[in-house]
């Protein structure tokens, strides 16, 4: 075992970060011919089931240097068969999955390993448009960047009050997880909404290209369910601008193959009182959370500059249909700001993010079902505020506990730990003594109250690229 992990030598010593997308350079050794290497075993003198076992028990981290050593060791350790003994074991992990918009609007994917607390850049996006998509544009392929104009932007032209729509770039892609990979869903490429969906399978570091959805989507919301990826709504570009769309589908990764799922009624949206109030706000999903074996979907109404929330509807698998959300659930969301609200689920427990305009006062706060309302359970989170970032903060949960993503003092993204399980039944505010400016220089440090643990887990400079969304993948 010491033999496997002393395999990074002077070359391949030990770094905080990792870039995938080169060719391994790392390698040790020139690799044996394969009619001689094809008869070695994995580990002289044991057998291979054995050595499976044992690298079964590796880190994750280290799978980049062992790919290095011979080809046998790469096919064994790029194998599903590999992973699905690391399953039985119980030796997965929980890697955070980050994706950053840089300055010249490409998006760049960045994994992190929590325990080792090193980093990986992830192999750039394919420059690959869904075929429909390039023939509607004469421009040929488009990078596949993030949310290159801001939402007001999207929502002016939705509504005819300016002309930037026919210019934009790709922009408006949905994120999601399932099946231990990471999807790249939809967005705008030109005039066009995109149906294309993109893969990136962490077992053998590529993007690949996956079925595309039904209809092209952009700002469309995600959420997983039974182990399987759920889209719904979004807006698509028409004749008269951007429409917004009800519609929902769900995509299953064992066959590769999408379904259709019954469209959102918009039920408040329905009830509007006059057809001048229907014309002028445009219903859209703001959120979709997975809570209780259910799709929970909070919904706003939209006439720029103004945003309204209208509660929201649930999807029950099981009925294969929509019910409107509970009224203290719904309208009580918090929302970060128009078109998205920021939600997890921990341990059972339904977590919202709420921002605030001041340094140090943004709330965490948990669904209580019970009594449908929302109670406050983190009072401060040490965060910043960057008025003119599209996405200054993000929320995950893994390792059993919350996460708050943001930028400290030096615009280092800082990847903050909470434990909210003694919070719950508490709706007093706590306070915390780790400021945004200390993350950096105290990455380690601890803020302690009578509630709350904060801690600064890893810090990183990407210089001044902008968070666009985060995903957990357990692999």
């Amino acid at each position: 075992m010491g033999a496997v992990l002393s395999l990074a030598g002077p070359r391949c010593r030990k770094r905080d970060y990792i870039d995938t997308s080169q060719n391994e350079s790392c390698k040790k050794q020139k690799l044996s011919p394969s009619n001689y290497e094809d008869g070695l075993r994995l580990i002289p003198s044991l057998p291979d089931e054995l050595s499976i076992q044992i690298l079964a028990r590796v880190p994750r981290i280290f799978y980049l240097n062992l790919r290095a050593v011979s080809r046998k060791w790469k096919a064994t350790v790029t194998s599903p068969e590999l992973f699905e003994v690391r399953k039985e074991l119980g030796t997965t992990e929980e890697w955070l999955y980050i994706l950053t918009k840089v300055s010249d609007d490409r998006l760049l994917w960045h994994a992190l390993d929590p325990l080792s607390k090193r980093w990986q850049r992830l192999p750039p996006l394919p420059n690959v448009v869904d075929e429909e998509e390039s023939r509607k544009s004469s421009s040929g392929l488009w990078n596949m960047v993030g949310s290159g104009i801001k939402i007001a932007e999207v929502v002016r032209g939705w509504l005819g009050w300016n002309d930037t729509l026919p210019q934009m770039p790709f922009c408006g892609c949905a994120i999601g997880a399932v099946d231990g990979c990471l999807y790249v869903l939809g967005g705008f490429s030109r005039t066009s909404a995109m149906r294309c969906v993109r893969r990136y399978d962490p077992i053998a570091n590529t993007w690949n290209e996956a079925t595309s959805m039904s209809v092209g989507r952009a700002y469309c919301k995600t959420g997983i369910l039974n182990d399987k990826l759920y889209v719904v709504g979004g807006v698509s570009r028409a004749r008269g601008g951007l429409t917004p769309l009800q519609s929902a589908e769900v995509f299953d990764p064992t066959t590769d193959a999408w379904s259709e799922v019954p469209s959102m009624p918009f039920s408040r949206a329905q009830g509007l009182p006059n057809a001048f109030f229907a014309d002028m706000l445009k219903p859209i999903a703001t959120g979709m959370t997975s809570y209780m074996g259910r799709l929970c979907v909070p919904q706003s109404l939209y006439s720029w500059p103004f945003f309204v929330d209208v509660g929201g509807e649930i999807y029950d698998p099981d009925t294969n249909s929509w019910v409107e959300m509970p009224i203290g659930m719904g309208e009580g969301w918090p929302a970060r700001q128009a078109g998205t609200k920021l939600s997890v689920v921990l341990d059972g427990e339904l977590y919202a993010f709420d921002p605030s305009s001041s340094l140090n006062s943004a709330k965490i706060k948990v669904y209580d079902q019970k009594e449908d309302t929302w109670k406050v359970v983190i009072g401060k989170v040490p965060i910043r505020d960057f008025a003119d970032s599209e996405s200054p903060y993000l929320l995950s949960a893994f390792h059993g506990k919350l996460h708050v993503l943001t930028k400290d003092a030096s615009r280092n993204i800082s990847i903050l730990r909470a434990d909210p399980r003694d919070h719950l039944g508490s709706t007093s505010s706590s306070s915390v003594s780790l400021s945004a400016d200390s993350l950096h220089e105290h990455s380690d440090s601890l803020a302690e109250s009578d509630t709350v643990v904060w801690k600064a887990i890893a810090t990183r400079n990407f210089g001044s690229a902008e968070l666009v969304s985060c995903q957990v993948l357990d692999v």
